[in-house]
């Protein structure tokens, strides 16, 4: 009888972000042997560079800007200013207590081996860190992705930063151009103006914000350019890039006519790609340009190799890739494999103004041939608006003929949260008419969206 070949551990986990930490967890308290991997920081993006850090600084810049438009509301606002330097010891406070990064002594309390490097598949069951060669039963990959460098002349010898390194920054700069029109690119630009900064925003796309309708992309703008004295260059090409002493020439072309402009700070933010260059042919994992291909298990082309996060769809949300991990987890523990749950898709803008969607787009409805109603509300028609002299914004609904709700998109201060009531009722197939006999607190943001759903009925 042929003897089962002896491996270092039973699961080894390539990333120790949202992807790999709740599988990790998992695993070490089901008895297995486990390792976990990090390229980076322990933690990943969420806690170390995405949205704790990112979040924080929000949050002070719009108690900030609120504060500098508070002369209406009879409160002396001459002297408002701020400590860069203390807003960023804020921040550190706000990761710190998170707990999530840089934690490699939370794994190593749970038993778990944790090795910092960049792992390479050697063989189906082997990798390589740091030239030590480890062997495990069963993998679970999620290492994540990186942001690409746009092959524009000059940009190898231009400094240029990415969301995850402009946070580092330990001021603001004067004047900030941003390649791309996503969200981390529309909530740096955000923040940096906020705090002064001269914002141009990017994009090749013939309108910014592209994953939204055109009349969510508009009003946007609208608050950037006259509230924030941003610069919106849509459909616009950046062809050259140059280091100019302290500052970056930026060369770009926009409806045939080339300018050029002097920054002090370059973000590239536009496209992610998913991180696969570990070795992955030599596990027998498919994979393309799109990411790693799993089945609905989350099962690679390699039986006892997964993946999870952002490596097999790029643009995952954090919430969907802890969901993953734990499928993942319970797969690579079971024989009885449990499938990923299809989620309605959440896209937020954590900017100021908060921008929120979920469900359909209105241009999604388009490209699908169906039918549809669509109603939209401005907060100016909710008494919290007056209250706050908060004026700009909107509740945009999308039905179908029967009334029953597809999609909605929502512009406003704690669009996020009000986001949830409208994901509640797109899931469970709800009216328009059930979403306006609903009662909302009559000073409340979230009546703009009763009043939306009655403009459907």
């Amino acid at each position: 009888m042929a003897q089962k070949p002896t491996f270092d551990y039973d699961i080894i986990i390539i990333g120790s972000g949202a992807g790999g930490s709740p599988a990790a967890s998992i695993a070490a308290r089901a008895g297995k042997k486990v390792a976990i991997i990090e390229q980076d920081e322990f933690g990943g993006e969420s806690p170390n560079w995405g949205e704790v850090p990112l979040g924080a600084l929000l949050n002070v810049a719009n108690i900030y800007d609120t504060a500098k438009r508070a002369a209406p509301f009879g409160l002396r606002t001459a002297t408002v200013g701020y400590n860069y330097p203390s807003i960023l010891l804020w921040r550190d406070t706000v990761v710190k207590r998170t707990g999530a990064a840089g934690n490699r002594r939370y794994y190593e309390k749970q038993g778990i081996s944790a090795f910092t490097g960049t792992a390479h598949f050697l063989s189906p069951n082997e990798i390589s860190v740091n030239r030590r060669h480890l062997s495990a039963r069963k993998f679970l990959i999620a290492t994540g992705t990186t942001w690409e460098i746009p092959d524009i002349p000059g940009i190898a010898e231009t400094p240029y930063h990415t969301p995850k390194t402009i946070l580092s920054l330990t001021r603001p700069p004067k004047s900030l151009f941003v390649i791309g029109s996503g969200q981390a690119a529309i909530e740096i630009a955000s923040l940096m103006s906020v705090f002064g900064t001269k914002v141009y925003v990017a994009d090749s796309a013939t309108r910014i914000m592209p994953d939204h309708d055109s009349d969510v992309s508009d009003m946007v703008s609208e608050q950037f350019t006259k509230q924030r004295g941003m610069t919106i260059l849509p459909n616009t090409k950046v062809v050259a890039v140059q280091k100019e002493g302290l500052q970056q020439r930026i060369t770009y072309v926009r409806a045939g006519v080339e300018r050029t402009v002097k920054v002090d700070a370059l973000l590239l933010a536009d496209t992610r790609l998913p991180a696969t260059d570990i070795g992955l042919e030599n596990a027998g994992v498919s994979y393309n340009h799109r990411g790693i291909e799993v089945n609905a298990s989350l099962q690679t082309s390699a039986r006892h190799i997964y993946a999870a996060g952002s490596c097999v769809h790029p643009g995952s949300a954090t919430h969907d890739i802890l969901m993953h991990s734990r499928v993942a987890a319970h797969n690579l523990l079971h024989t009885k494999q449990t499938i990923v749950e299809t989620h309605l898709p959440f896209h937020i803008i954590r900017a100021l103004p908060e921008v929120a969607r979920v469900g359909l787009s209105e241009d999604d409805c388009t490209r699908r041939d169906l039918k549809i109603n669509r109603a939209t509300a401005p907060i100016t028609l909710v008494p919290r608006s007056n209250i706050t002299d908060e004026r700009l914004g909107m509740v945009k609904l999308i039905s179908d003929k029967k009334g029953v709700l597809l999609g909605a998109t929502v512009i406003a201060p704690h669009a996020s949260e009000m986001i949830h009531e409208l994901a509640l009722a797109i899931r469970h197939g709800m009216t328009a008419e059930d979403v306006f006999s609903t009662p909302h607190e009559f000073t409340s943001w979230s009546e703009t969206i009763r009043i939306a759903a009655s403009k459907l009925l």
